[in-house]
Formats: C-alpha cells, structure tokens, sequence
C-alpha cells in the first residue's frame, strides 16, 4: 500500500508562490501516473496538473497553465513530486491533493479522480488578495 504524505501548504498574497511536496512511503518503481488535484468545500476535485514518471510528459489544466509547474524526482527510488505555484491569485484557494497510479494513464483521463489509487491527505493553499 503506497502512502502519500503532501506538504508545502500555507497561506500567501495574490501573486505570491508555494511550492508543493508530495513524498510516497516506500518504492515506488512501479508508480507511472502522479498528479495534483485541488479541491474547494462543496465542489468536485479539479485535476491542475499532472506527470507521466517515465517519459516526463507534463500535463496542467487551462486555468494554471503558465503560472504552476509539474516536476519529479525520483533520485531516490522514493518518488517525489513537486508542484511550483507562482503567480498565485484567490482563485487558486483550496486544499490540493497528491494522486498516484501505478498504471499509465491516458492523457484524456489525466484529471479524472477516479482513475487514480493512491491519496494524499491534502495540503491547504490559501491566496488572499
């Protein structure tokens, strides 16, 4: 069972960054789709950005797209995913989750929770204005 521990949260003013960490527990050779997901109370969880651990293709949802960038690190065989948030605006406001999957998943699915194992607890993002 592969756990997912975000961290990188906090609060910040509109065009402020954060950098988000998510950390799986064990190895995880075998983790080929890794995302972020953000979710505000009330509504559905919203994909922002997403990565493919093999070839590195990258994957980020119109309304961050030039503002929040989707790494990896996996020198460590622990893989890490990283998700760099600058020019933050209110909007941005919600708690943001880290999903991993061990299958490839399709660019088309990329932003669909459903096709994603593995949770993250979440990490609170607040922009105020």
């Amino acid at each position: 069972q592969v756990q997912l521990v975000e961290s990188g949260g906090g609060s910040v003013q509109t065009g402020g960054s954060l950098r988000l960490s998510c950390t799986a527990s064990e190895y995880t050779y075998s983790i080929n789709s890794l995302a972020w997901f953000r979710q505000v109370s009330g509504k559905e969880r919203e994909g922002v950005a997403a990565i493919y651990t093999g070839g590195g293709s990258t994957y980020y949802a119109t309304s961050v797209k030039g503002r929040f960038t989707i790494s990896q690190d996996t020198a460590t065989a622990k893989n890490t995913v990283y998700l760099q948030m600058n020019s933050l605006k209110p909007e941005d406001t919600a708690m943001y989750y880290c999903a991993a999957e061990g299958r490839w998943i399709a660019p088309s699915f990329a932003f669909r929770p459903s096709e994603y194992t593995y949770w993250g607890q979440g990490t609170q993002v607040t922009v105020s204005s």
